[in-house]
């Protein structure tokens, strides 16, 4: 299965006011493995960036004007991606934003079952929070010390490591890698049967004493008498 993180920077919050995204990284994972490819691309959103934006991502229209525009990415974009399932923090932003640009250039918009949240999967798994990006870092010991500033590449290489342990997909690796190491691993579907004879009994004749004696206690209404009238016990012997 391919999977691919992805995080976007924005001119700001809210793309019916006109905002646009200026940046995109996407990590590949197969399996729940990284590749090594990913994808990056800063963007000219041919508009100003919010100052609360920059605050965030630190880009700035100056660095972003000799770059290209979504049209003349979203090609490279799309072939990047293709018909993988998309993972994001928070998805439902960026899934506006990316289906926004792809409506500008004519493109198909990208459904909304392909995406998987994060922020819903960390929610689930910790209900009592927080659940930022930076604080599941903290919660599963990954090293997020170079995240100065929001950067959509290193986001979503942060994100992936996030991602396999909220699924697990850690632990899964270490199958993978034992088959890819010619170790094969066969699970077969096998009809228990009866044994032809029954096991002799290990109790001593003292304790079953003891045991008959304890029954008796418990009266005839005892859930044991009934238990022993099904006949579970000969067939557990």
């Amino acid at each position: 299965m391919r999977e691919i993180v992805f995080d976007t920077e924005t001119t700001g919050l809210d793309c019916s006011n006109g905002d646009r995204i200026i940046e995109i990284g996407c990590v590949e994972l197969l399996n729940c493995i990284p590749t090594g490819r990913t994808y990056h691309a800063y963007i000219n959103p041919k508009r100003s960036i919010s100052t609360g934006a920059v605050l965030v991502h630190g880009l700035t229209d100056e660095f972003l004007r000799g770059h290209p525009c979504f049209e003349d990415i979203v090609e490279a974009f799309c072939d990047f991606v293709a018909e993988s399932r998309l993972v994001a923090h928070n998805a439902g932003f960026d899934r506006t934003f990316i289906n926004y640009e792809l409506g500008l250039c004519g493109r198909s918009l990208i459904e909304e079952h392909r995406f998987v949240d994060t922020l819903t999967l960390a929610r689930r798994r910790h209900p009592n929070g927080p659940n930022s990006l930076d604080a599941l870092c903290g919660r599963y010991g990954i090293d997020n010390s170079a995240r100065t500033l929001h950067g959509a590449l290193l986001d979503a290489q942060i994100l992936a490591e996030v991602y396999l342990e909220l699924i697990g997909g850690r632990q899964a690796t270490l199958s993978l890698s034992a088959i890819a190491e010619g170790i094969s691993w066969r699970s077969e579907s096998r009809r228990i049967l009866p044994r032809p004879t029954a096991l002799p009994s290990r109790l001593t004749p003292a304790e079953e004493i003891a045991h008959a004696a304890f029954i008796a206690e418990l009266g005839p209404s005892a859930l044991w008498s009934r238990y022993r009238a099904t006949g579970l016990t000969s067939q557990a012997a």
